[in-house]
């Protein structure tokens, strides 16, 4: 008779156990997808917000003029930079500009494709940064240095990709059906890549971020910690989307080959210093969030067992 209810008190138990643990998952799925949706509109309603507020700026023609320069000029040269590496890198660098004769022309294309990673970093440094408020005289240089670095950024990437001298070798080039594919996973990783870049702060990856404060007379509002979107499945999904961008083209030559290996491995070491001034400004927050989600490879996380 004991061991009867003994058995009833466990199958209660078990019960209450497993109800509990449904009870919980449902609710972590529940703030699952209020933290996505709620970081989807913390998104949005702050870019509407910064918008918006450019069709009724604050009197000051002269600055009102400057930060609609910079605009144009940070946007037009993004909008190059990101066309020259779309066509440049979908025919495999074989179609470009540069028009150097070998050995030169290797010894070029290497400080092209040197000069975007060494710089990029350079300025993502304290050093870099309080450089980059001083490019622009007078008491906005710090407001516009998030459009600064876009400019200097897109300068950099156009050159790279509009001045590669080609090696006029072609290995493989996609054909027919092998081609549609190819070109539907070549615009699938750039949509990856503009996916990532929202998730992140379009207003500070566009250098949008900088000129539009200006315009407004207001100090700039800065993205939180990326968490939601893409970054709730890996930490670097920028720089994983660039790389795939790199390997899906359909047009394959020694130059592409060159170019992929090098910035593949920018793609993989740079986020490590990224994340060691995110550690520094986060803290604990960004220490339990590179706990959590793994670091370029979307690897399912071992679910604790709560019975």
């Amino acid at each position: 008779m004991r061991q009867s209810r003994q058995g009833v008190v466990l199958l209660q138990a078990t019960a209450s156990s497993r109800a509990y643990s449904a009870d919980v998952t449902a609710r972590e799925m529940e703030s699952v997808g209020a933290e996505r949706s709620g970081s989807r509109d913390a998104n949005m309603t702050r870019l509407v917000s910064l918008v918006s507020g450019a069709f009724r700026p604050p009197p000051g023609r002269a600055r009102i003029l400057t930060a609609l320069g910079f605009g144009f000029l940070v946007h037009s040269v993004f909008a190059a930079a990101v066309l020259a590496m779309i066509v440049a890198m979908y025919f495999g660098m074989s179609r470009s500009l540069g028009t150097l004769s070998w050995p030169y022309a290797a010894l070029a294309n290497a400080a092209l494709v040197m000069q975007f990673p060494l710089l990029h970093s350079l300025l993502l440094t304290k050093r870099g940064g309080r450089w980059l408020s001083r490019i622009v005289p007078g008491s906005y240089g710090g407001t516009l240095s998030t459009t600064t670095y876009a400019i200097v950024a897109s300068l950099q990437l156009l050159v790279l990709f509009a001045l590669w001298t080609p090696s006029g070798v072609i290995w493989w080039e996609a054909e027919g059906a092998a081609r549609v594919g190819m070109t539907g996973l070549y615009s699938a990783s750039w949509l990856l890549l503009m996916k990532a870049s929202f998730d992140a702060g379009a207003e500070v990856q566009s250098g949008a971020l900088g000129w539009l404060s200006m315009l407004q007379d207001k100090n700039p509002r800065f993205p939180d910690m990326p968490t939601g979107g893409l970054f709730r499945v890996i930490r670097q999904p920028i720089y994983v989307a660039f790389a795939l961008t790199l390997w899906t083209v359909p047009t394959w030559t020694p130059d592409q080959l060159a170019l992929a290996l090098t910035l593949t491995a920018y793609c993989l070491l740079a986020p490590m210093l990224k994340e060691r001034r995110f550690e520094a400004r986060y803290g604990e927050r960004f220490r339990a969030y590179q706990e959590n989600v793994p670091y370029a490879l979307p690897i399912p996380r071992k679910v604790p067992n709560r019975e």
